[in-house]
């Protein structure tokens, strides 16, 4: 048997508990986080896709995986009863589900602006006559009755002085085809999608009218990043880094929104790059690198203005009880307002 020296054995048997110790420190497993989407896997999806394929997300020591959804008002649901631990979302939709649902134990709570104008706008074609609010009143409009267009119509109508209208709903795959046939003579949608739509069904883009909330009168915010209650209790710190790893990504896609459609269309096979790309820069355009967004910095509200919202769509909702703007936003989570500049992004 070889003998040690006794002080080589201490010196030795300490470098291996030291080693021991620091071993699952430097391999720590990567958080899992389950994040669904507002929609399918259409350019805008690239926001959260880039991140992921760009290796932001693995670089915080994250594992997020991210699902295509059905609606807001489903993403919040879901986020709700822990399905998912994060999501985008609507933020009008967040803020009635607080508001019809205030003993829900793990309301989903805003952590990041993401569209700082609201994308929600009425569409129609020139043909019809209408080219300003005023001349929609007495018409029939069309949109399905989730749509935030149409749930925010009230405060669309109010503040354009527009008298009443007829709704007609329908499923989200017929609405821009009944406004092609004339059965309706306007619909409210995401621009960038109902545009795009439209031109899939031979309307050429000027024949469109397009009346963008934000240009008339509604300073609604849009989509947000949410997070469970549960989780931001257990995983504040992978909030911040999630939202991290985000910014970055947002960069990414801002300075080369081609290449970021691949990250799409690598979730979807059938996506149309030409088209998703230019839906994705029209998105950016409308929603993200606003004035609105410059000056409040992206990722960050106006709490003045937040906290109008809360009572427009209190009232435009008619919820159960009023929306609390404290209890909807947190920007505790939020990288610094120099990360945060993705505006230096823009070629």
């Amino acid at each position: 048997m070889l003998a040690f020296p006794r002080r080589r054995l201490i010196v030795l048997a300490t470098a291996l508990a030291g080693f021991t110790l620091s071993a699952p420190a430097a391999h720590a497993e990567a958080l899992p986080i389950k994040f669904q989407l507002d929609w399918r896997f259409e350019g805008p999806a690239a926001l959260f896709l880039v991140p992921v394929a760009n290796g932001h997300f693995k670089a915080e020591n994250l594992d997020v995986s991210v699902d295509a959804g059905n609606g807001s008002g489903g993403t919040v649901t879901r986020v709700a009863s822990g399905t998912y631990d994060m999501g985008f979302a609507d933020l009008a939709a967040l803020m009635e589900f607080h508001a019809n649902n205030p003993t829900a134990p793990n309301k989903p709570v805003a952590v990041m602006m993401v569209y700082n104008n609201t994308p929600a706008a009425v569409l129609a074609l020139k043909k019809s006559g209408i080219r300003t609010p005023a001349d929609l009143a007495g018409k029939k409009l069309g949109a399905p009755v989730f749509d935030a267009g149409r749930k925010a119509w009230p405060i669309f109508a109010r503040a354009n002085r527009i008298g009443n209208v007829a709704w007609t709903a329908m499923d989200p795959p017929l609405r821009e085809t009944m406004l092609v046939r004339g059965d309706v003579d306007a619909i409210t949608g995401f621009s960038f999608t109902s545009l795009l739509n439209l031109e899939a069904r031979g309307v050429k883009p000027e024949d469109v009218v397009i009346l963008p909330y934000p240009q008339h009168g509604v300073k609604l915010y849009g989509n947000v990043v949410i997070a469970s209650e549960a989780f931001l209790k257990k995983h504040p710190d992978a909030v911040k880094a999630f939202l991290r790893g985000f910014t970055k990504g947002v960069k990414d896609t801002v300075r080369d929104p081609q290449a970021a459609i691949a990250t799409v269309k690598s979730r979807d096979g059938l996506v149309n790059t030409a088209l998703e790309t230019r839906r994705l820069k029209l998105a950016l355009d409308a929603t993200v690198l606003t004035a609105d967004a410059r000056a409040e910095g992206f990722g960050a509200v106006s709490p003045g203005r937040l906290s109008l919202m809360a009572s427009q769509v209190s009232d435009a909702y008619g919820t159960r009880d009023r929306v609390n703007a404290a209890a909807v936003w947190s920007d505790a989570y939020l990288p610094s307002a120099a990360e945060r500049d993705i505006f230096k992004a823009i070629k």
